[in-house]
């Protein structure tokens, strides 16, 4: 079989090449590139340390009990009462673990499930762009139109009034991502309340992606659940995996109404089923860590941030300085690159570092607006972004 609807739906998201091949992502092909060349991986956002011990520690003995097993449906009652008391401790949200907490296969699952099970084929949902690339596959995948509102340099804040007019009767969610990978901006309180009085106006769902949202500097995070009018209408989803520095445990998770849950869990039942045993009570145990853990994990990403963002600076980018996230983007116009893609793929030779162009997270790849602009993960050991941020000072030379 060549063709059929599920050929031309994942031609449609792009994951299907015109020869009818699976198509090759931007991130695989720059972390290729850095095993080939032994360049530093700045181009994929994974930790190279592992995070608290006390939450490894109780994966491991986890699985010595024997939680090796199929868990729960929603996720471990534990996990869920943990997700619960996480919201109420940092935010003064109170979702009942019985009914309006889910577990999921890490964020990504969280958010294939919702749109899957909220949106209807030819339903519009709006993104701000750059997103994160799941975003657009995801949408195509439910059947959905996908639009977007710039996020511009250099404060990469959407304009109100661009905002205000690609939402209509037609959006049925409004995704939102703060701290927003790529650019690492965190939306001002302004722009979520907009987001909250169109979707009032509309009738459209709010969707946000927080997985970042211990990952802050200098700013406090601002769930979207937390303000007048939204709670009723918004799925809020989140994961362990940035804040613990466990990715390869893919432990998420949503918080909304109950009868959004139960909607997203009769597709998502048909998707993972469930996941993760042993990680789920060592997510509860990072998710009751105390404050000062919580802020330590954001302190030692501020000082990377600061040490790889002075080491561009002195190599000549233009750097737009972070609050959120662990991504950093940086103009390589002032070195005499204005095509970022061509750039990142000659910068292991240059400077045996690897990164990615930001147009890899746009509808269009070549819009002037992103062409220059890079992003570096600084999610590394301090030697390794050292190691970067010398090789990045030969681009001087």
């Amino acid at each position: 079989m060549t063709d059929g609807p599920w050929r031309r739906t994942a031609a449609g998201a792009g994951l299907v090449d015109d020869g009818g091949q699976v198509s090759s992502t931007i991130f695989a092909e720059m972390s290729a590139l850095a095993v080939r060349t032994g360049a530093v991986n700045l181009g994929q956002g994974f930790p190279d340390e592992d995070g608290p011990a006390e939450v490894l520690a109780e994966a491991v003995a986890a699985i010595e009990r024997g939680e090796n097993q199929y868990p729960p449906g929603p996720g471990t009652l534990d996990l869920r009462h943990a997700i619960s008391e996480h919201q109420a401790r940092f935010y003064g949200l109170s979702p009942d673990p019985q009914g309006e907490v889910l577990v999921t296969a890490g964020a990504t699952e969280a958010l294939a499930a919702t749109l899957l099970a909220l949106v209807e084929r030819g339903d519009e949902v709006l993104t701000f762009e750059p997103f994160y690339d799941a975003y657009g596959g995801l949408i195509a995948l439910a059947g959905g139109r996908h639009r977007t509102v710039k996020l511009r340099a250099p404060d990469f804040q959407p304009d109100p009034e661009e905002l205000r007019s690609a939402v209509s009767d037609r959006t049925r969610i409004i995704l939102v991502n703060t701290p927003h990978n790529p650019t690492g901006t965190v939306l001002d309180r302004a722009t979520l309340e907009l987001v909250v009085e169109l979707a009032e106006r509309h009738d459209a769902l709010i969707v946000t992606d927080e997985v970042y949202e211990h990952l802050t500097f200098d700013v406090p995070h601002v769930p979207i659940a937390t303000l007048p009018g939204a709670a009723e209408r918004t799925i809020t989803i989140s994961s362990g995996g940035k804040t613990f520095s466990t990715t390869g445990w893919k432990i998420g998770w949503l918080t909304a109404p109950r009868e959004l849950v139960t909607a997203i869990s009769t597709v998502k039942q048909f998707l993972t089923y469930v996941n993760g045993s042993p990680f789920q009570p060592a997510t509860a145990v990072g998710l009751r860590l105390p404050d000062p853990s919580f802020r330590a994990i954001a302190d030692g990403l501020r000082s990377k941030r600061d040490l790889l963002g002075a080491g561009l600076s002195a190599a000549g980018f233009s750097t737009f300085r972070p609050a959120g996230t662990y991504f950093i983007v940086a103009d390589a116009a002032g070195l005499g690159w204005d095509d970022a893609a061509a750039f990142c793929r000659a910068l292991p030779e240059l400077a045996g570092v690897v990164a990615v162009p930001l147009s890899a997270f746009c509808t269009d790849r070549h819009d002037p607006e992103y062409a220059s602009l890079v992003r570096f993960a600084f999610c590394k050991r301090t030697e390794v972004l050292e190691r970067a941020v010398d090789g990045l000072g030969r681009l001087r030379s």
